[in-house]
């Protein structure tokens, strides 16, 4: 199937970031920059105007953030959203707004990659939804879970099994992740980092929990439908009522 150029809009108040986000999208010829705003009144008009399909958004701006720009807009008319801010502490907050990633500066050309092969996977399956196919495409092969992560001490590199991790923590624009009685600080946002870990394995606790399911020993329910899971090594942690139904299910609980 043949898809039409995706058409972005890039909002940031700096001029600077926005031609790094247009070098960064000059590896992607499938990406039709159709404006640039330095605002978000600026940002609403051309959205109007120019209809895109792709946002590159960023948080903080003079007048309205970009958090409050996206609440002004239809969903009807909503595009799809990369938020690429210097604040890794919205990450949570960009992803419960349906943003399809979220991407630090100053960018990494790799991370900026990663960001867009989402996009463009979300673009493929808004066309194959409206377009009629006459036979059935294959489905391609799933991707394979991560088996290891690479996190960075110092001058060196540390290879962590991935079944070996206990438990993650999300800590402003890093990751926390627990092996036995080491803790490794990680640039991940915990969104990303549930997306390439196996699902059978890793459960999400809390919103900025997460837990390698084969670690868990107890779990005491609290008051209002929270609870308190209890690791093999004593370590507790919040369950948290958002997530409890998926827990229940992953966990084989009645």
């Amino acid at each position: 199937m043949s898809l039409p150029p995706i058409r972005t809009l890039l909002v940031d108040d700096e001029m600077l970031a926005r031609l790094a986000l247009r070098q960064a999208l000059a590896a992607h010829a499938d990406v039709e920059i159709v404006g640039e705003c330095g605002n978000a009144t600026e940002a609403l008009q051309a959205i109007a105007a120019l209809e895109p399909a792709l946002l590159f958004l960023d948080i903080r701006m003079p007048g309205l953030d970009g958090f409050k720009l996206l609440h002004r807009l239809k969903p009807d008319t909503l595009p799809m959203v990369v938020f690429a801010t210097a604040y890794g502490q919205h990450a949570l907050r960009a992803f419960d707004a349906n943003a399809l990633d979220y991407i630090l500066k100053p960018i990494d050309q790799m991370r900026f990659d990663q960001a867009m092969a989402r996009v463009r996977q979300q673009w493929l399956g808004m066309h194959a939804r409206v377009v009629a196919m006459p036979v059935a495409l294959p489905t391609p092969p799933a991707a394979a879970h991560a088996q290891r992560i690479s996190v960075r001490i110092g001058e060196s590199i540390r290879v962590i099994a991935t079944e070996d991790i206990d438990w993650v923590r999300a800590d402003g624009n890093y990751v926390q992740i627990h092996v036995g009685d080491a803790s490794y600080l990680h640039r991940e946002t915990l969104q990303h980092l549930l997306d390439t870990l196996d699902p059978a394995r890793f459960l999400r606790i809390h919103r900025g929990t997460l837990v390698n399911v084969q670690r868990i020993r107890e779990i005491y329910p609290l008051f209002q439908g929270n609870a308190e899971v209890v690791l093999h090594d004593g370590t507790r942690l919040s369950l948290s009522r958002r997530f409890r139904t998926h827990a229940r299910r992953a966990l084989g609980m009645a």
